[in-house]
């Protein structure tokens, strides 16, 4: 296995943004590090489970993607375009929507954004199966990859704490950037 190469994929695939940034700059944003935390834990559970399952029934995947991929497009759309009615409406003053940036839907996000499971479909038949096959170095790989998209999302957390204050001044337009952003994305999916 090329080593540099896997970690040149991995490292632009995970810190590049993506719906799940969006969503975590945002919670620092309007809620604080603590929540966006939550948030993060449950993305980086959700991130792992999905290199496991990748590892474990990539064949079986290959063989149906072309049904997937359009069931995941729609979900992950739909979800996306969820979030971004809540990032619109969203006023840190209001505990309701305090509610959206959880442990739970840091995890489910990771199973709907299609940029998280196209790489986790990608990086274990491309980079380690074909080098690797022992259920250890199988294992190791996934832990690895887990923790560079643990850093990717500390990163954008701590990016949302050094960035706050500006952001709290500049509020309505933060969200509105961030509501195009994620709009963008999900549109993105059907391109």
């Amino acid at each position: 296995m090329d080593f540099t190469s896997f970690l040149i994929y991995c490292t632009i695939a995970t810190f590049t943004p993506g719906p799940t940034y969006i969503v975590i700059l945002s919670t620092v944003h309007n809620f604080g590090v603590k929540k966006a935390m939550k948030y993060s834990f449950g993305a980086t559970i959700g991130f792992s489970s999905l290199l496991v399952i990748s590892a474990l029934l990539n064949t079986i995947l290959i063989t149906i993607i072309p049904k997937i991929i359009i069931v995941m497009q729609i979900i992950g759309s739909g979800y996306m375009f969820y979030l971004v009615y809540q990032i619109y409406k969203m006023d840190a003053s209001n505990g309701a929507l305090n509610q959206t940036a959880t442990f739970v839907s840091g995890f489910l996000m990771q199973f709907l954004n299609p940029k998280v499971v196209l790489f986790t479909l990608t990086v274990i038949p491309t980079f380690i199966m074909p080098s690797y096959n022992s259920s250890s170095a199988v294992t190791l790989s996934i832990l690895a990859i887990t923790l560079i998209g643990f850093m990717a999302f500390m990163t954008w957390a701590l990016f949302g704490s050094i960035f706050k204050a500006f952001l709290q001044k500049y509020n309505k337009t933060f969200n509105v950037l961030m509501v195009l952003s994620l709009a963008y994305a999900a549109i993105m999916i059907w391109m």
